[in-house]
């Protein structure tokens, strides 16, 4: 250990070490955290390293916690609950009246139902969207629970078909959600940070748009949306503001290298060339896109022109499950259709659900790879698993063997918050009895709204 005689916090040995700072690399090798920073990261241990923790992965594949750029933790207690439609009649049947219904225990029993399924699944990092209401919750589960969060309160002051309980006054909606990061950007030791949350266009004025943009840009927080995800979507768009989807959000100031945008379907090369050029960020969610009906976003070619990619689950109700290995495995599958078989391989995936994928976020320096100075985000995971057997490149055992249930053991900020596959932040028991309770609640109000 170069001389270092001080004990450490938490000592990982004898795992395969994949760091995700170059292309290929791994060792069986150690990871040292102090103070919750990487502080070694070393092939070999030939000699005990003194720790007051020790997580023995031998036979485990180690790397960065996992980011995962969109994600709607609030929406978890409507899984199953909306299934078989595309994106339109599922927002206005389904998920608006959902989130109108949702009171302030509702929005907590669903964060930490969703949170807890991140955390133990290996998503040390989610850019989160909430509802309009009860925000607050959102960041009060994440900061018991553990997690990175980056989050935001949605705006929504306008929309066809959208409940009465959601629609906002304009300049309050901004109001709140100016006040919301000033109470959380930075909280729990930097690990939660605010990002401004326009829905989408079709939900939002242009004032809302536009303000929204200002508030992010004046405060340094970044700024969320949804883009160009269905054929219909971009068909209102065009409709109601005589411009593409891109064009327009352009125009209101939603785009930009602080700008993360969800999907990124139905894209025409121009706008394609308008994202490259304000390095705009695109999530790719393509089980979600998948099971909506919406298409699949043409990632390859997104690369290829410069418009940087990261990968994330979406919403529960969308996609069943937030999974960034189920991603990992379509986004690394589905573009071959297209592209051919080497179109996506697994280290170019498991790139973007870490180290990209915190670049994205403008997280790099913070976590997303396993380098001294770094946050200590990790994720152990457990090669002896049916699919993950017998050997191979460890990032194809990842991106295509691998599942949330073979992770077992996460750090988040130097602290361990899943040990032995189980969540140590709180207990799942209660979060699960929540769950349950809190749905019951949510079912029968919106039995009062669904149209």
């Amino acid at each position: 250990m170069s001389g270092e005689t001080t004990v450490l916090d938490i000592v990982i040995h004898s795992g395969t070490v994949m760091p995700m700072t170059d292309r290929g690399e791994s060792f069986e090798g150690i990871v040292g955290i102090r103070d919750g920073r990487i502080v070694l990261v070393e092939p070999g241990c030939e000699d005990p390293i003194p720790s007051r923790e020790t997580i023995d992965a031998s036979g485990c594949i180690v790397l960065p916690g996992f980011v995962q750029a969109h994600v709607h933790v609030v929406q978890s207690l409507l899984r199953h609950q909306a299934d078989d439609m595309a994106l339109l009649d599922w927002l206005r049947l389904r998920t608006w009246p959902y989130e109108a219904s949702l009171d302030g225990d509702g929005v907590q029993a669903a964060a930490e139902l969703g949170i807890a399924e991140l955390l133990t699944g290996g998503t040390t990092t989610v850019l989160d969207f909430g509802t309009t209401h009860d925000h607050d919750r959102v960041f009060e589960a994440a900061e018991a629970l553990g997690i990175r969060m980056i989050s935001g309160k949605t705006h929504m002051d306008m929309g066809e078909g959208v409940s009465p309980g959601l629609l906002e006054d304009t300049e309050r909606s901004l109001a709140d959600a100016e006040a919301l990061g000033k109470r959380w950007h930075g909280a729990a030791g930097g690990r939660l940070r605010y990002a401004v949350a326009p829905r989408f266009a079709l939900s939002c004025t242009r004032r809302l748009l536009e303000g929204c943009a200002e508030l992010a840009r004046r405060h340094g927080w970044l700024l969320q949306s949804h883009a160009s995800e269905n054929r219909d979507e971009v068909a209102a768009v065009r409709e109601a503001t005589g411009m593409g989807n891109i064009d327009y959000l352009d125009a209101v100031g939603l785009t930009g290298e602080e700008v993360v945008l969800a999907h990124g379907i139905h894209l025409s090369p121009e706008e394609t060339g308008r994202l490259a050029a304000t390095g705009t960020r695109i999530c790719h969610c393509p089980g979600a896109n998948l099971k909506l009906a919406s298409g699949i976003a043409d990632v390859p070619a997104l690369m290829a022109a410069g418009v940087p990619v990261a990968l994330g689950a979406d919403g529960a109700p969308c996609n069943n499950r937030l999974s960034i290995f189920q991603e990992m495995a379509l986004a690394a599958t589905l573009h071959t259709l297209r592209h051919g078989p080497e179109a996506m391989d697994a280290w170019t995936v498991l790139d973007l659900a870490t180290r990209a994928g915190a670049r994205a976020l403008h997280l790099d320096g913070v976590t997303g790879t396993l380098e001294p100075g770094l946050r200590a985000d990790i994720v152990v995971i457990d090669g002896s698993g049916w699919s993950l057997l017998p050997a191979g490149d460890p990032a194809a055992r990842v991106v295509y063997g691998a599942t949330a249930a073979d992770v077992r053991d996460v750090v988040v900020d130097g602290r361990v918050v899943v040990r032995e596959r189980r969540l140590r932040t709180k207990a799942p028991e209660t979060i699960r009895d929540h769950a349950v309770e809190a749905w019951r609640a949510v079912r029968a109000r919106m039995e009062e709204v669904i149209p």
